[in-house]
């Protein structure tokens, strides 16, 4: 099958991918929210220990775990003639099965309680590292079966579908945590979150994908690795970009720590602090729909800037906030952070470079993104531990801040830098005929 030919079969089928994978995305952010790595999971890692080393650890799992493997399964992915063989055929084992044994891991929580979070936390490892193992393929599929006009709005509307049947989930396990005593409030959490992870992959494995006829020459990981650094000096731009995704990805240190603050500064019980979701989601379900449009419209570095200022602001609010209930807000504003960079995240690193090597792009920024906010955490922990929450709020303040000064100030966007490029080349050899 030739390039055009493979290029109308996708259009042809645009439409359908488009709705199987909004399907899939709203299966999956509704599961996702019976396991809110933001809420749910610390408050039950809480029932085990008070170590914030641990609780920082969950959160840079859940930051890197997906992120940082991507650059080395770049090269992998790239060669792949159809990209759905990752997350459809390996993604059942390496993604969602983990999800489903950590139910029965947590109904030992009463009588082994030091397996049960030995076992929570390998299995909750294997989940994010296993997303980390297919997420480029991932990428690469929407990139692939999805036009280029069409993703901002696609990721928009998909998240913001997911989102909102993720509060319906979040409304859910706060009835779960409020009726069942621990563990077992958790264990059905589990099993729901299990249920709608499969769920999701069966639409996903519906994608319609043609298989590339010309792939990228065959080159081993260690020649791959070697060519990294002439990618980065070749684009400086990108370079920069990087760095202010690096500051502002270390902003969100503090996000997995606001629902267990909540718990120990207000004497909230869990069933309380779950309702944070809510507002979490409705900050991401506006934010997603909001920049979906935006970002095909205005480009993904608009989107990326009010998302570092929302994480700015969702700790000051958490610093100054004299109720409660006024933390819903900060949760708000961290919802619309994670909205925006998730979606314009990923989808910006599309934009750089040509298209044969999409991959490596994606894969290094992913791995970039994921050190810094894996890493972030941790160090939100041992904050946290040493000079309290007020100082890790504050450093994350901080680093929003930063973050976006280098987004706004030095970064060019990459899809009006492509178009200039592609004019002035277009210029060049219609002056040269």
């Amino acid at each position: 099958m030739s390039t055009p030919e493979i290029q109308s079969k996708i259009e042809r089928n645009s439409r359908f991918n488009i709705t199987v994978n909004m399907i899939e995305g709203a299966a999956f952010w509704f599961g996702a929210n019976f396991v809110s790595a933001q809420t749910i999971l610390p408050l039950y890692v809480s029932h085990f220990t008070d170590s914030k080393l641990l609780l920082g650890l969950l959160a840079g799992l859940n930051a890197a775990g997906w992120l940082v493997p991507q650059l080395f399964t770049a090269n992998w992915a790239q060669r792949l003639p159809r990209k759905k063989f990752g997350p459809a055929n390996l993604g059942l084992w390496v993604e969602r099965l983990p999800v489903f044994l950590m139910a029965p891991a947590a109904l030992l929580a009463v009588t082994r309680p030091a397996l049960s979070i030995t076992a929570f936390f390998v299995l909750f490892a294997w989940q994010q590292l296993g997303i980390g193992l297919i997420a480029v393929a991932w990428q690469a599929m929407l990139a692939k079966v999805i036009p280029a006009d069409r993703r901002g709005r696609f990721l928009g509307v998909t998240t913001g579908i997911g989102t909102v049947t993720g509060m319906i989930g979040a409304g859910i396990a706060a009835r779960f945590l409020q009726r069942y005593a621990f563990p077992t409030g958790y264990v059905y959490c589990f099993i729901a979150g299990a249920i709608m992870a499969f769920v999701s992959w069966f639409f996903l494995s519906l994608t319609r994908e043609p298989a590339d006829e010309v792939l990228p020459p065959k080159v081993s990981q260690l020649e791959y690795f070697k060519g990294l650094p002439a990618v980065l000096r070749a684009d400086a731009n990108f370079g920069r970009f990087l760095v202010g995704e690096f500051l502002m990805n270390a902003s969100t240190m503090a996000t997995g720590f606001l629902a267990v603050y909540a718990v120990q500064h207000w004497g909230l019980s869990d069933a309380q602090a779950g309702t944070y979701t809510v507002s979490l989601l409705v900050g991401q379900a506006i934010s997603n729909l909001f920049f979906g449009v935006l970002a095909d419209r205005k480009g993904h570095k608009i989107v990326l800037e009010i998302s570092a200022l929302s994480a700015a602001f969702a700790v000051a609010v958490a610093l100054i906030a004299p109720t409660p209930l006024v933390l819903h807000a900060s949760f708000a504003l961290a919802g619309c952070a994670v909205a925006g960079f998730y979606q314009s995240g990923m989808m910006v690193a599309m934009e750089f470079g040509r298209p044969e090597i999409r991959a490596t792009y994606i894969g290094i920024n992913s791995t970039v993104r994921g050190a810094s906010a894996g890493l972030a955490p941790i160090f939100g922990g041992w904050l946290a531990a040493t000079v309290g929450y007020p100082g890790l709020f504050i450093a994350a303040l901080i680093f929003g801040l930063a973050g976006f000064a280098v987004m706004r100030f030095s970064v060019h966007d990459p899809r009006v830098a492509n178009v200039h490029t592609a004019s002035t080349a277009a210029a060049q050899a219609a002056a040269s005929d």
